[in-house]
């Protein structure tokens, strides 16, 4: 049995945010997540946008921990190496009526302490992005907001934590919360733990977990995006290189376009209200329906450079805001209803919730040999010809310069490099979301059994053991020519 002064429940990107910040202490942490690898909730599917500030409601827990949190990524980028950039963003509005509500926006990023917010006329929104709609009313521009690759971060985050002494149980879902006397009895499969506290930072499951310990007092309402991705290259090739809203609704911050951090475009989400946190499917008419609203921001938009879609949950809860505190059981701690802005809050969360350890005594002593620093990844480069490509991909196996993935050059190193981090790799997924094997146009269908046969040389792991990719390289084919046939595009 494992003994802990923390034991974390999630391994999402707050949960392993804290791990980081809790590992630069004399302590004892756990993190526990039910999944193979971190960052597949939430994290995994979400806009990888890191907010400005101006939308969450001055006053709250949203609005006070996103600028907060905003202003972390410049140093965290410079520790971790995970890839954020600061585009900026336009939020447009189309019709004098929408000014409003960008003033609106401007006025509540203020109170919130945005800088620079700005509303802009049409001609000046078309000079920060030329590929926009010409027909605009304006724009409110913010120069803070930037983009990132959410599961890179995770992971990242994930990696520092363990170098620095974080015990990580994967495919360990909780089953039982006990508490006792100086702490709780976890159990977790054929796993049983001990810890003085623990927090709950299970996402779409957090309230499942929280009834465990008789500490459920909220409820999440799973809410459904669904998106487009497009292929490596398009943000160029569209001349589009900040993030683009439209005005808000009740439901989100509507249909946005916005480049990745690796020079894709990604378009959605929509908003479903869905009955379980299962529920990722997506369809076509849906899909459509997303490119056309789009294609109001930026009309040049071309749906046939869609490579896939994906969807993911919102774990919205029931109080409006982030809840995070002590619940009604004495050292148990809820860090629920963590929706957007959470990825962007995800640092000051942690610092807020060490702050609310400090309250109950945990004694906090700094490690002398903490290293905030993450070795240096090795990552793909910029694409060569697709002849080239070929060419190296017909090295022999051994080769560290032998092409594993054609689509998106990731060589024999870069797999290499990726399993030996800290974290155990088993799936296609997870080699995919550390190496870009499988991001490509062909969505995996010449690399899936290349990254197979080296986990199986490499790992010693069995062929039936390693799991598929999350969705069929076919499937999200038949479904994106559908996409294509509802838009009336010849393909």
């Amino acid at each position: 049995m494992e003994t802990a002064d923390v034991l974390i429940i999630g391994a999402g990107v707050v949960g392993c945010a804290l791990a980081r910040q809790l590992s630069r202490y004399k302590l004892k942490i756990l993190l526990l997540d039910a999944s193979d690898d971190v960052g597949t909730g939430a994290t995994r599917a979400n806009s990888g946008i890191v907010h400005g500030g101006y939308t969450a409601k001055a006053g709250t827990l949203k609005g006070d921990l996103s600028i907060k949190g905003n202003r972390m990524y410049d140093r965290l980028e410079q520790e971790l190496n995970f890839g954020f950039r600061r585009t900026g963003s336009l939020v447009l509005a189309f019709v004098p009526e929408d000014l409003i509500t960008l003033q609106k926006l401007l006025e509540n990023g203020e109170r919130n302490g945005v800088r620079g917010l700005k509303i802009l006329s049409a001609e000046e929104a078309l000079k920060h992005s030329p590929s926009l709609n010409p027909d605009l009313a304006g724009a409110l521009y913010c120069p803070e907001t930037g983009i990132v690759s959410p599961y890179e971060f995770c992971i990242a985050l994930a990696e520092n934590a363990i170098e620095n002494g974080v015990s990580l149980h994967l495919n360990t879902p909780v089953h039982s919360i006990l508490k006792e006397e100086t702490g709780f009895y976890v159990k977790g499969n054929d796993r049983e733990f001990r810890s003085t506290f623990v927090i709950n930072a299970a996402g779409a499951g957090c309230a499942e977990v929280a009834g465990l310990a008789g500490a459920a007092d909220f409820s999440i309402l799973p809410r459904k995006g669904q998106y487009l991705l497009l292929r490596r290259g398009s943000a160029d090739l569209m001349n589009l290189g900040m993030v683009i809203f439209q005005p808000p609704t009740e439901k989100g911050k509507g249909i946005l376009v916005t480049p990745t951090i690796w020079g894709n475009l990604l378009i959605g989400p929509n908003a479903e209200e869905v009955q379980s946190s299962e529920d990722l499917g997506t369809d076509p008419e849906t899909l459509a329906s997303i490119f056309k609203t789009a294609c109001l921001s930026v009309p040049s938009l071309d749906p046939k450079l869609s490579i896939r879609m994906f969807s993911g949950i919102r774990p919205r809860g029931d109080r409006g805001d982030f809840i995070i505190e002590e619940s009604s059981v004495e050292g148990f701690f809820n860090l629920a209803g963590i929706e957007s802005p959470g990825l962007t809050s995800s640092p000051a969360i942690a610092l807020k919730v060490e702050e609310l350890l400090k309250e109950k005594g945990l004694s906090f002593s700094l490690k002398d040999d903490f290293n905030p620093h993450r070795k240096l990844l090795c990552t793909p480069g910029d694409l060569k010809a697709p002849a080239l490509a070929a060419k190296e991909a017909q090295r022999p196996y051994g080769d560290p310069e032998r092409l594993v993935c054609r689509c998106e050059q990731v060589s024999e190193s870069v797999l290499k490099d990726a399993l030996s981090r800290g974290i155990p790799l088993g799936s296609l997924d997870a080699v995919k979301r550390r190496t870009r094997a499988g991001m490509g146009a062909c969505q995996g269908r010449f690399c899936g059994p290349r990254v197979k046969e080296y986990l199986i040389r490499e790992q010693g792991l069995n062929e039936s053991g390693i799991p598929g990719p999350s969705r069929d390289p076919q499937c999200i084919r038949e479904t994106l020519n559908r996409v294509l046939e509802i838009l009336n595009v010849n393909f």
